[in-house]
């Protein structure tokens, strides 16, 4: 009998954290919002991320049922996969834009990269807590390689923006878990030193993005045409906005990836500063949210896995709004929850499910 009450307990807690959900939903919302502005497809554009929405939630409200220990279970199989997949892009990805980051299914398109924010996760916390914490020794070298694998594929493809990310993110795992500072200094240095030699590495057109962030008029027809047109957008917007479907620059065309990459300009062409701190609000929402799930639960994986889904998903939202403010280079960085695409959402959406899974877990033990 006592070894059911913690099934029965689980069985009873809710799937779905409350505020958390509908932080979430009121994201999708105001994506849906400005999608249907940006343009002549914003009508079809609405119907097919209304469709990719309602599955992300779906696929969220599943993995809110999984127990944190089956995620912990499948972490090296999930991390095997993606590895695997990442690869695969490689050999046999469809390319698009200078990048080969897809693979192509016929009826749909996916990009693996996306399934490394979920698996790099799952794998480093799998890998830091089978040694005693806080890392150090071998353990720091063996989640050193569990990181660098996938940083380096995607890297090739190229797609420096989601490298950036899977970096800094498995980096800030590795903090979490317990590190010197001394090992955190030296590996500071190191990074500093490598700089000249990937600058060497990088392609023409990503130095060229990196330039022009200084001077975007120096090549205002060619690199530095997106940011330029973007930080219009941005200020064109003032202080509350031009209103909802009154945005000039979007609906005119000149942003270029208004629905992906860039739409955080046409939002704040359209709802202004006020707005835009609306939108941050609800996005530090969310993220102190996971964090507080995340440090509230009772085994390290968990603590480690929702931190750094929350870090994560904290990094896409700061690099693509810099993005698109002129603080940062032009990658291809979707803005998470607005962007309309469905690999992101989906991914997004799962790490928010683990994320619930956590609290859920933590609520069946106190019960």
């Amino acid at each position: 009998m006592m070894n059911l009450l913690p099934l029965r307990g689980r069985a009873l807690a809710p799937a779905a954290d409350l505020p958390l959900l509908i932080a979430l939903c009121m994201l999708c919302a105001l994506g849906m919002m400005v999608l249907y502005g940006v343009g002549a497809e914003g009508a079809e554009l609405l119907r097919r991320q209304g469709a990719r929405i309602a599955l992300a939630f779906a696929l969220m409200f599943v993995f809110a049922l999984i127990p944190p220990a089956a995620l912990q279970r499948w972490s090296p199989h999930l991390y095997a996969v993606g590895i695997a997949l990442l690869l695969l892009v490689l050999l046999t990805g469809s390319a698009a834009k200078g990048a080969q980051r897809w693979l192509d299914f016929g009826l749909f398109r996916f990009q693996p990269s996306e399934l490394i924010k979920l698996a790099l996760p799952m794998m480093l916390a799998w890998t830091l807590t089978r040694f005693p914490l806080p890392t150090r020794g071998l353990t720091l070298v063996l989640a050193a390689a569990v990181l660098a694998a996938p940083f380096a594929l995607v890297v090739i493809q190229p797609d420096l923006g989601t490298a950036v990310v899977i970096l800094l993110s498995g980096g800030m795992m590795i903090f979490l878990a317990g590190i010197s500072w001394r090992v955190i200094l030296g590996l500071g240095a190191a990074a500093g030193a490598l700089v000249p030699i990937l600058w060497a590495m990088l392609h023409d057109y990503q130095r060229r993005r990196i330039l022009t962030l200084f001077d975007p008029w120096s090549d205002p027809l060619g690199a530095g045409y997106h940011t330029i047109q973007s930080v219009i957008a941005v200020g064109a917007g003032g202080w509350s906005g031009k209103g909802w479907l009154a945005g000039t620059q979007s609906r005119l065309d000149f942003i270029p990836e208004s629905s992906t990459d860039f739409i955080f300009a046409v939002y704040a062409e359209e709802f202004g500063l006020l707005g835009g701190l609306l939108l941050l609000g609800l996005y530090l929402f969310v993220v102190a949210r996971g964090l507080i799930i995340a440090f509230a639960a009772r085994d390290a994986y968990s603590r480690l896995l929702g931190g750094c889904l929350s870090l994560g998903f904290f990094l896409q939202v700061f690099f693509n709004m810099g993005m698109v403010s002129g603080i940062f280079p032009v990658v291809g960085m979707p803005l998470p929850l607005l962007s309309y695409g469905g690999t992101s959402m989906a991914t997004t959406m799962i790490a928010f499910g683990m994320i619930m899974s956590i609290r859920r877990e933590r609520m069946a033990q106190s019960q």
